[in-house]
């Protein structure tokens, strides 16, 4: 039976009588100043991406990662195809400037009716990582998605066990919001997810910290920061 003591009008989220759907993230090139995302291209970029992955200092590239390391530069190229015939995720490679690509990202998990998207495949190459590029190459992908496209939420996601990925989602201004705990199985072994997410109201901020840490002023002769990237977030779920 129906609980009397229920409230006839239960409480219901905050109206949205202006939001609207928002478009899809398209295959063109995203630029900055000290890289470029490209379109994932498997006969263009194939070979200097398995290059990126497979040579020193890359053994734990893919410890996380659902797919790698592959046994040939053939073997990546025809994964790499498969990656790009999709729309979702959508794939592209990184190119640090004036070099050649030294690592990937894409979109996933597009729902422009509900305005959230995520950030994933992420994996970038020794010679790039922990560089301005590998920053600026992040930031590119939240511009597009909550600066340029509107979306309201935009989410990363990891394995739990990753430090890396959850200090990095850390420094670029998500906000824990959990673990999901038996979320998948991966290279036969169980994975924890650890869930991050940036909202709309977050992104001024965030892009405005951006903005002072990507300025070239911010950057000694020798490519040395002067100030690290600070951005505020929400109170983070205790874990």
């Amino acid at each position: 039976m129906p609980d009397s003591t229920a409230s006839a009008n239960p409480p219901l989220g905050d109206p949205l009588p202006t939001w609207t759907p928002r478009p899809r993230p398209s295959r063109h090139a995203l630029v900055g100043r000290t890289v470029t995302l490209e379109p994932l291209d498997p006969v263009w970029h194939g070979e200097a991406l398995f290059a990126a992955g497979h040579g020193a200092g890359s053994d734990r590239l893919w410890t996380y990662l659902p797919y790698g390391p592959f046994a040939s530069a053939v073997e990546m190229t025809a994964w790499l195809e498969e990656m790009s015939n999709r729309d979702d995720p959508l794939a592209f490679a990184i190119r640090p400037q004036g070099g050649q690509v030294q690592g990937m990202a894409t979109f996933l998990r597009i729902a422009p009716a509900m305005g959230t998207i995520e950030i994933g495949h992420i994996w970038f190459g020794p010679g790039l990582q922990r560089t301005r590029a590998a920053t600026e190459a992040i930031a590119l992908l939240m511009r597009e998605a909550m600066g340029r496209l509107g979306y309201r939420r935009l989410e990363w996601k990891c394995n739990a066990l990753n430090d890396a990925s959850r200090r990095a989602a850390l420094r670029f201004g998500f906000t824990f919001e959990g673990i999901f705990r038996q979320h998948m199985v991966v290279k036969g072994r169980n994975r924890d997810s650890a869930w991050y997410a940036l909202l709309d109201s977050d992104w001024p901020a965030v892009d405005a910290a951006f903005h002072a840490w990507l300025d070239p002023a911010n950057f000694d002769a020798e490519g040395r920061q002067r100030a690290p990237l600070r951005i505020a977030r929400r109170d983070a779920v205790l874990e």
